[in-house]
């Protein structure tokens, strides 16, 4: 029974072998023939790992075809860092028949930092053309306005190429616009009016390209090329008329609120007026009191008291005469 038990033991062994020969046998002879050999205790060791063999496998075939002997154990680690080996192993065979210095620790590099290191070999290779302002966010036109006033609306188109060794860690396309945006409103905003920059559209991209606007970015910036200037609004009238408007609406405020601070005036001096005269009449009304108190004691007689009546009678007379021929006195007030 123990030889009986081994037997089956080792059959079982020989079976496992067998299926896993079968197995990796097509990926290790296609392999082979290619020249880019890998052993089976390496299939089988990427197949526990949890390492697609097939991925590694053609990735080694393209690289050792192109002249770049590169070991499986790189492109393993690079797959289990979730990167991607095949379109890595492409941009280095791109890079090599470009002859452009690339090693793999800088592709890898690239690739788990989010970038396409295949497209930016492509764009070192063939460079790129990136419109400003970007279309698809909404904007069609730099707006910028001149000393004198006129808005100008500008399209540019910015030829780049990537620059491989700051590819990790340097500014993306967004950055590029953005700079380019402001160097445009920079120089036309310093030009002396609107005419100028028509004239010579070229001096922009020229003044422009002289700021080293792709100094940290990804990109080399080749050329800027001004597609497009438009007249836009006169914003310096506009602004002024702006400010015209303004300075009216603040003017009449103030204007108002002077006109209400007389009218609260005028009120107060008519309440005034007839605070004085409504005290004009309490002393007129006491005037009889005293005429009546004069004669109890004696001091006012009947005689002067009739002289006083003439005396007023002969001045009402002379006031209304005097109103009647000048015109320029007040009736008397009715007591």
């Amino acid at each position: 029974m123990t030889y009986i038990a081994l037997y089956v033991a080792v059959g079982i062994v020989a079976l496992g072998i067998l299926v896993i020969f079968l197995k990796f046998f097509g990926l290790w002879f296609r392999a082979l023939l290619s020249g880019a050999p890998v052993g089976i205790a390496k299939l089988v060791g990427m197949w526990l790992r949890k390492v697609s063999p097939g991925v590694i496998v053609n990735a080694r075939i393209m690289l050792v075809k192109a002249g770049i002997p590169l070991e499986t154990d790189q492109l393993e680690t690079h797959f289990l860092a979730k990167g991607d080996v095949i379109r890595v192993s492409m941009a280095l065979v791109a890079a090599n028949k470009a002859n452009i210095p690339l090693p793999f620790q800088r592709a890898a590099a690239i690739d788990l930092a989010g970038r396409d290191v295949l497209e930016a070999v492509k764009t070192s290779v063939n460079p790129k053309v990136i419109d400003c302002p970007d279309v698809s966010k909404g904007k069609q036109a730099i707006d910028a306005v001149a000393k004198d006033g006129i808005q100008l609306k500008v399209k540019v188109r910015i030829t780049v190429r990537a620059n491989i060794e700051r590819l990790v860690g340097g500014a993306t396309e967004e950055t590029i616009i953005a700079r380019v945006g402001e160097g445009i409103v920079t120089t036309i905003g310093s030009s002396k009016d609107y005419k100028a920059v028509l004239e010579n559209p070229d001096k922009i991209s020229r003044l422009v390209l002289e700021k080293g606007l792709d100094a940290g970015t990804a990109f080399e910036i080749l050329s800027i090329d001004i597609a497009d200037i438009d007249v836009g609004e006169n914003v310096g009238a506009k602004l002024q008329a702006d400010q015209a408007e303004a300075d009216k609406r603040r003017f009449q405020a103030e204007a108002e609120k002077r006109r209400a601070l007389a009218k609260a005036r005028e009120q107060e001096m008519l309440a005034h007026v007839q605070e004085n005269r409504a005290k004009v009449v309490l002393a007129e009304a006491e005037v009889p009191k005293a005429i009546a108190e004069a004669f109890r004691k004696g001091n006012l007689g009947i005689m002067d008291y009739y002289r006083m009546k003439n005396v007023q009678a002969d001045t009402k007379m002379r006031d209304t005469i005097s109103g009647e021929d000048g015109g320029d006195s007040e009736p008397p007030h009715k007591q």
